[in-house]
């Protein structure tokens, strides 16, 4: 079932043109990651897609509700920043529930739905620690159960891990995908590592300069790229972490 359709999104500063016609859906329960280098406009997308930045034309349709204009808190969906954004004041509880004691239908059972999602990304022990005592991918779990506490529809999540380690990267991608399988929310990450994008997405979205170049699942993305430009960032990308990591193991 379709969750999410863009049509024709386009968005200009100025002069500059961060985002031309791009389209596409996100199927319900689906992980869909949005992969480019730096400045391709994934991120002006994704801050469209939640409502914190106007598009300059084109629709966005959840559930076949036109949410183009819609306020934030009224598309259904949650998002995962990289810095965490949690409140150093707070326990991991009281980060949690914070904003479910915000809402007049989750206020009641905020404590019980919190402690539900601590132990969900397997924080239940660290409940009662501040932000301070925590790791960096533990602080990052903090936020996803934060996010995952208020039921949204799709999770957006803008490069998340990029400030972790690897050991930690790698722990946390089998957790996030866990999660999916359990939650079924509909999940769009945004990254720049090919790796990650290849190793989690059911389909991943490339793109550069401001417009798609191609829309497919993993497999079929290496077996028949677009164009020169998937060749080059993903296809030769993915080649060389491989033969490196060959090297390494052979060393």
């Amino acid at each position: 079932m379709e969750s999410l359709k863009v049509i024709d999104i386009s968005k200009k500063f100025g002069e500059k043109s961060a985002l031309q016609n791009v389209s596409f859906d996100v199927k319900s329960g689906e992980f869909l990651s949005i992969l480019g280098p730096s400045g391709c406009g994934k991120t002006t997308l994704l801050r469209i897609l939640i409502g914190l930045l106007p598009p300059s034309s084109g629709e966005i349709y959840m559930d076949n509700q036109n949410i183009t204009h819609a306020p934030p808190d009224r598309r259904g969906m949650g998002i995962v920043f990289q810095n965490y954004a949690l409140f150093e004041n707070m326990t991991v509880l009281r980060n949690v529930e914070y904003a479910l004691k915000l809402k007049k239908d989750k206020k009641a059972a905020a404590r019980e739905t919190a402690l539900h999602m601590i132990d969900l990304v397997g924080l239940a022990e660290h409940a009662s620690k501040k932000p301070s005592q925590l790791s960096g991918g533990q602080m990052q779990r903090v936020a996803i159960a934060r996010t995952l506490a208020l039921s949204p529809d799709i999770i957006l999540f803008d490069e998340p891990m990029s400030a972790l380690d690897v050991a930690t990267r790698l722990t946390l991608r089998k957790e996030l995908k866990k999660i999916q399988a359990t939650t079924g929310t509909t999940m769009i990450y945004i990254t720049h590592d090919q790796e990650e994008a290849f190793a989690m997405s059911d389909r991943i979205m490339v793109m550069n300069e401001s417009v798609i170049h191609q829309i497919d699942t993993p497999e079929k993305i290496i077996q028949n790229p677009a164009d020169a430009f998937v060749r080059d960032f993903v296809i030769h990308n993915l080649a060389e972490k491989a033969e490196s990591l060959a090297k390494f193991h052979l060393a």
